[in-house]
């Protein structure tokens, strides 16, 4: 039941981990690629949107410029992504032409999807990209972006981009079969269909040990949180297998589905919800968590129990239970300062259209 739904999905985003892309010496494998290219290329002649997230410009900068490692420094990372950049988008361009396609490069970093004009505009850009028959193929501009090369990983900007336009389905191509169990053990099985993602799940996801990838299965599981709220299925699988893509939208059981949350959430409620770097947390007691999750309810100066950390109003904030568990997500309407003061009444510390439960 849950594989038809994909069956009908029109604009994909389809993320391709480094692991995929490059061989044993951390070059970009043209046999992969091109194999690569050739499943999205039919999928586009079928009349799909196809955006592609890319990993892969550091591990093509470290072939380059002879790294055995990935190096730690950050002026050499950087260096590196400028030199694969470049490489990597020729390879692309290169293959997509033998199928009469044109690509456009876009570098992102949190910044651009965080500032909401800024947001706005990626998104009006990839939509026309899409609506001309482009290939848009995206990736964090690891060139100057300080954080993203440090922390970030294109699982999440994958999610993130998914969320923007949005997506239909999004589609994570890795070294696996999906969400496995008992990894590296006997007996291990792939896990189908995951309709929650709960602590069990969590726990099957581990990190990664590649010389060139950053973010392993819990990087995953991560994207699949912000893929599925916004009511985007997300599927994890091989990018090694043939055909994979088409498979995976003719309904077969490829890889590990995560199930769309029923609700999808609104454009602005996307953005509020994901692609912030929360400035502070306000903490609410249980009859405040009720009221904003049950009810519908914003949420008044007496539901706050403490706030930490030093936000303006206009912020976005993270909203948690009295154990600290992050249930929602919301704009401030005033400052750190004035909601540890507790002198306020008649008012909305967070007012409801500005307010997500996650």
């Amino acid at each position: 039941m849950h594989r038809e739904s994909v069956k009908t999905a029109a604009r994909l985003v389809v993320k391709l981990g480094t692991g995929v892309l490059t061989d044993s010496r951390k070059h970009p494998d043209p046999v992969q690629l091109e194999q690569l290219v050739a499943q999205v290329a039919e999928l586009r002649k079928a009349g799909k949107e196809i955006v592609l997230v890319t990993s892969g410009a550091v591990g093509a900068g470290m072939g380059a410029l002879g790294y055995e490692k990935r190096p730690g420094e950050l002026a050499e990372l950087q260096a590196c992504a400028a030199v694969g950049q470049l490489r990597l988008m020729a390879m692309y361009a290169e293959l997509f032409a033998r199928h009469n396609l044109h690509v456009a490069q876009v570098l992102l970093t949190h910044d651009d999807l965080e500032h909401h004009e800024r947001h706005l505009n990626a998104r009006n850009t990839l939509v026309t990209l899409l609506g001309r028959g482009v290939v848009p193929i995206i990736n964090e501009n690891d060139a100057v972006s300080f954080t993203e090369i440090k922390f970030g990983d294109n699982d999440t900007l994958s999610a993130l981009v998914a969320s923007l336009l949005p997506a239909d389905l999004l589609v994570i191509l890795t070294t696996v079969d999906g969400v496995i169990e008992n990894f590296s053990k006997a007996n291990p099985k792939t896990i189908s269909v995951i309709e929650k993602i709960d602590s069990t799940i969590e726990k099957l996801a581990g990190g990664t040990d590649s010389e060139t990838a950053i973010g392993g299965m819990a990087s995953k599981i991560q994207a699949a949180k912000i893929a599925v709220r916004s009511g985007i299925p997300l599927v994890i699988a091989s990018g090694k297998k043939k055909n994979v893509l088409a498979k995976i939208l003719s309904g077969e059981d490829e890889g590990t589905l995560f199930v769309a949350h029923p609700t999808k959430l609104q454009g602005r409620k996307r953005w509020i919800a994901f692609f912030h770097h929360p400035q502070g947390a306000l903490f609410v007691d249980d009859g405040a968590k009720l009221a904003l999750r049950e009810k519908g309810k914003s949420l008044l100066p007496p539901g706050v129990a403490r706030c930490e950390g030093e936000f303006a109003a206009g912020d976005v904030v993270r909203i948690c239970d009295l154990n600290g568990t992050e249930f929602a997500r919301g704009i401030a309407k005033f400052g750190a300062a004035e909601v540890r003061g507790r002198k306020l009444a008649r008012v909305e510390v967070v007012h409801r259209d500005d307010l997500v439960i996650l």
